[in-house]
């Protein structure tokens, strides 16, 4: 008898651009699922909760950053805050393409528009598109950079993520 186990991955493919459109870099990692994230698929798919129909990307700056934890919440995740020094007036939406071959991704990416320096540490997905304040609602999940990334104002960052079971 062949048992097959469902474990889910995501992971984020990042070009980060310069004001001329010039590839600086890219950057290629994996997620952490929160543990809220994971209890919210489990409820909707066997407890008839209600289903999140639209997801937003959001970036985590490197100041006072400490940590990502199983345990982070939009509402409370004490070892990190978010990036804002962007142009969009909201969280950036993931426009996810149907599913197929366990895998579930973004054709079109999101993009944020850097309008002021700073410096990068991580991205996090979430139900809520309120930039800064946006605090209710589910967690998905969140990852770190290899290192520190320093954006200028007039970059791009062009996101796909990618959810595989």
């Amino acid at each position: 008898m062949f048992v097959q186990k469902a474990k889910l991955a995501g992971s984020y493919v990042i070009e980060h651009r310069d004001r001329d459109d010039n590839l600086k870099a890219m950057y290629d990692f994996p997620n952490g699922i929160v543990d809220e994230g994971m209890d919210k698929l489990l409820d909707v798919m066997f407890h008839a909760e209600t289903q999140i129909t639209t997801w937003y990307i959001g970036l985590v700056d490197n100041s006072g950053y400490s940590a990502f934890a199983d345990a982070d919440t939009l509402s409370s995740h004490a070892g990190w805050s978010e990036f804002t020094n962007y142009t969009e007036a909201n969280r950036v939406t993931w426009a996810e393409d149907a599913a197929s071959s366990r895998s579930i991704s973004n054709t079109t990416t999101a993009d944020f528009s850097i309008n002021a320096s700073g410096n990068l540490k991580g991205i996090f997905v979430s139900s809520n598109n309120v930039k800064s304040t946006g605090n209710t609602g589910t967690l998905w999940s969140t990852a770190a950079f290899s290192s520190v990334v320093a954006t200028a104002n007039g970059d791009t960052l062009k996101v796909t993520y990618t959810v595989s079971g």
